[in-house]
This record gives C-alpha cells, sequence and structure tokens, in this order.
C-alpha cells in the first residue's frame, strides 16, 4: 500500500478556554499540549461527526488548491476533561465529546470578512466558488461568509455544512451530479469572474491520487459511528462521490456562471 503523504498532527486538549456560541454546533477556543489555541469541533455537537468529515475533507481540499486554511488537527478529549465546568450544556457537550474531536489553528486578531469594503482577486474568490459547489458548502453566504482576513490574507474557515449528501447517504449517486444550485447565494459570487480558469486549475490539481489521499485521512474511530458498512467501504464512497463531481464540474460550472450573469 503507498504511503500518504498527508498528514494531520494529533494534539490533547488541555484547557477549554471560551465558547463560541455560533449555530447549533457549539464550538470552542481551546488550548492544547502543544501550547497553542484551537477553534475545536466536537463530536459530540448537534452537527455530529459527519460535520467533522466534511470539515476535514473540505479543508484539505481547499489547501490543496492553494487557499488558505487554518492549520487542522486531531484533538483528543479525555474522561476528566470539562468536570470542572460550571456551564451544564458545555459539560453535556464535552462529555459526549470523549475522544476524537477536530480542532482548526485558532487566527488571533482576525476579523469577519465584509463584501462591502473588501475587494477580492477574481482568480481567488472563483477557485472558493468553483470548491464550495463541489463541495455543496450552503455555508458561505452575506449572512455567514466563513470567511477571515487575517494579516491582509483571506482565510477560509468551517466546512462543516458541506457534504451533505451523507445525510442521506442512500441518494448519493444522484446527488453527486446534480448542479449547485445554492450558488446563487454564495458571498464571492459577484467577485468571481474566472470560474473557467479556476475550473482548469482545480481539476489539473485535484487528481484522483490526491482526493483518496485526503479521503484516507478520515479515521476508523469516526466511520464506526452512523454509518453502515466498514471504514475502508465508507471511505470508497466519499471518494466516488468527489471524483463523480469533478468528472460533473461542467454542470457546476455553468449553474455557477449564469447564477453570476444574472447578479451583474
Amino acid at each position: 500500500m503507498p504511503i500518504n503523504p498527508l498528514s494531520i498532527r494529533t494534539v490533547q486538549v488541555t484547557r477549554y478556554v471560551t465558547p463560541l456560541r455560533e449555530g447549533g454546533s457549539l464550538p470552542a477556543i481551546a488550548e492544547a499540549d502543544d501550547g497553542f489555541l484551537y477553534v475545536l469541533k466536537f463530536r459530540g455537537a448537534g452537527q455530529g461527526i459527519k460535520a467533522l468529515i466534511a470539515e476535514l475533507i473540505g479543508g484539505e481540499m481547499a489547501r490543496a488548491i492553494g487557499l488558505k486554511i487554518p492549520e487542522i488537527v486531531f484533538a483528543i478529549i479525555d474522561e476528566a476533561f470539562g468536570r470542572t465546568e460550571p456551564d451544564e450544556e458545555i459539560q453535556d457537550l464535552l462529555k459526549s465529546s470523549v475522544g476524537l474531536n477536530l480542532g482548526l489553528h485558532y487566527l488571533s486578531g482576525s476579523i469577519s470578512f465584509d463584501p462591502t469594503v473588501k475587494h477580492i482577486d477574481p482568480l481567488l474568490a472563483s477557485k472558493i466558488v468553483w470548491l464550495d459547489s463541489l463541495l455543496m458548502n450552503v455555508d458561505r453566504t452575506s449572512r455567514n461568509t466563513n470567511l477571515l482576513m487575517w494579516y491582509k490574507e483571506l482565510w477560509l474557515i468551517d466546512h462543516g455544512a458541506a457534504l451533505y449528501f451523507h445525510h442521506a447517504w442512500d441518494n448519493w449517486e444522484i446527488q453527486a451530479s446534480k448542479p449547485f444550485v445554492q450558488v446563487k447565494d454564495h458571498v464571492l459570487l459577484p467577485f468571481a469572474s474566472a470560474l473557467a480558469e479556476a475550473d482548469e486549475h482545480c481539476r489539473q490539481v485535484l487528481t484522483p491520487g490526491l482526493i483518496r489521499n485526503i479521503v484516507s485521512l478520515v479515521p476508523d474511530e469516526w466511520l464506526l459511528k452512523d454509518f453502515t458498512g466498514t471504514p475502508d467501504e465508507i471511505r470508497e464512497v466519499y471518494y466516488q462521490f468527489l471524483m463523480t463531481r469533478i468528472s460533473h464540474a461542467g454542470i457546476f460550472l455553468k449553474e455557477a456562471q449564469d447564477a453570476r450573469t444574472k447578479l451583474i
């Protein structure tokens, strides 16, 4: 078996710092045993482990095509963690999240992206729109951009709402070749005037070998819950879904181009 050149570090969570009360997932800033702060995404949150899988796959695919993503780590919470937490809701969340969770390096001092005051390079915007269309990421709108400005550069966060096909696992083949009609609400669509160029670049980078390597990063521990089949069988579905969508990229590319024409 070939060695996967991609790897994800594993850290031990040592201190719960503060909750980030956004949406239903209740992420938090936490400190790990490497001394760094992370935005922690919990396996016990309402969106569950599938949101962590989408975060991992989506984030590493974004990184592969040259977009800026905070480092993603596996974050271990042990049974003793959080026992002194006074907030009952948070304590319940920590108890249900014992084991392997996911963290993103905390971008201290970053600010939310505001499309009304910041112009984005057309090719950069187009790559993000293209990838979100591939991943079927419904959570990059003007209401919630999931984009940060950090040291004058645009960073992507939160892909937990992507790959929503896995919430209805049985019809993944149908979902894989569908257009992404929600692209009309994408916050960067007005800037995305280089979609054809982005399509060419991303398809060249996202090779079958790279996609398989990214999917192989998903831990067995996450695939033994809420799924039917062995971990390798489940990874194969993710791989086939992504490869099918890439092979049908012309469908969601045209959807994005048509939606942008209507905007402008």
